[in-house]
């Protein structure tokens, strides 16, 4: 099976620290780290190491870490025809701040991601030929990404969106994509109440299906996930892992549930071996360095089966 991703790809600058500051307050960290990172990318490597043929496609720009960018991407196997060079621009850059409980909180500057447009929007129809899904995020143009889910979704192709970072969705957005999986604050902002549990969760995932969508999946971390379709929903409880670092679990998530519902899996299975995959992810520091592989999250399944 194949997957084409169109999304951010980003350097990811990590601080890590006993607890988050106030306002005003300065705390002493206790690492500083780089790690090739953003949605997009991120997503790509993880449908790689599942063991998808894959494409990415997305900007980085002229300066020192595009280089770095684009050989870890080549380095999981992944088709880099997609991927163009900004002159004069950063490549996208992601502040991130981890504390001791594995809690992130995240300053994204897009960089190279926002100048992608109609030749972006080309190259992911060159890779829908080989493609059957089609991953997307909000770290590039919203137009540009309502533009490809259309195009997608005309050619009978899956497509999958993970709402991040957070912004308004307009209405016709939910009629052409198939999959959508906020985590609780993307959920929250796009239904308009808290999601904050299970129990709320399956609120927004039906709110999420009655707008259009065929399968909401609301990622609520250590809590594990609730999905639903026009047919139901059920609560899927989380795996137990001891946890290093949260940041891309979600990325993890999306990359592996791409996979499976490619194969075939039915929705319960598909949603534990993307839940599988989030959680072994939190098991790593760094973003695409934490992705598992297929065998890992096989693993997982087989050593924690459904109850």
């Amino acid at each position: 099976m194949s997957v084409v991703v169109l999304g951010g790809i980003n350097m990811d600058l990590v601080s890590i620290t006993p607890r988050f500051p106030q306002a005003g307050e300065s705390v002493v960290g206790t690492r500083f780290l780089t790690y090739p990172g953003g949605k997009g990318a991120n997503q790509a490597v993880a449908a790689a190491r599942m063991g998808a043929r894959t494409a990415m496609v997305g900007r980085v720009g002229d300066d020192i870490f595009g280089p770095q960018l684009l050989a870890t991407l080549e380095s999981n196997g992944i088709d880099l025809s997609g991927i163009s060079v900004s002159p004069g621009v950063s490549s996208g850059i992601a502040v991130i701040d981890i504390d001791e409980s594995a809690q992130n909180r995240i300053i994204q500057i897009l960089g190279a991601n926002d100048t992608c447009g109609p030749d972006e929007a080309r190259a992911v129809t060159r890779s829908l030929v080989r493609a059957s899904t089609v991953l997307l995020q909000l770290e590039v143009s919203l137009d540009l990404s309502l533009q490809v889910a259309d195009d997608a979704s005309s050619q009978g192709k899956r497509v999958i969106l993970d709402p991040g970072p957070v912004r308004p969705l307009p209405e016709e957005f939910y009629q052409v994509c198939d999959v959508i999986t906020p985590n609780e604050t993307e959920a929250q902002a796009l239904v308009g109440f808290p999601v904050v549990d299970p129990d709320s969760a399956e609120r927004a995932a039906r709110w999420l299906v009655d707008r259009g969508v065929e399968l909401a999946v609301v990622k609520l971390g250590d809590q594990g996930a609730y999905y639903a379709t026009s047919e139901g929903g059920e609560f899927v409880p989380p795996f137990q892992v001891n946890a290093v670092d949260s940041v891309a679990a979600g990325d993890a998530f999306n990359g592996a549930l791409a996979v499976a519902l490619a194969e075939g899996q039915d929705i319960p299975q598909a949603v534990r071996t993307a839940s599988a995959a989030g959680a072994l992810a939190v098991t790593k520091s760094g973003a695409q360095d934490s992705m598992p592989t297929r065998e890992e999250v096989e693993g997982l399944l087989r050593a924690q089966p459904r109850a």
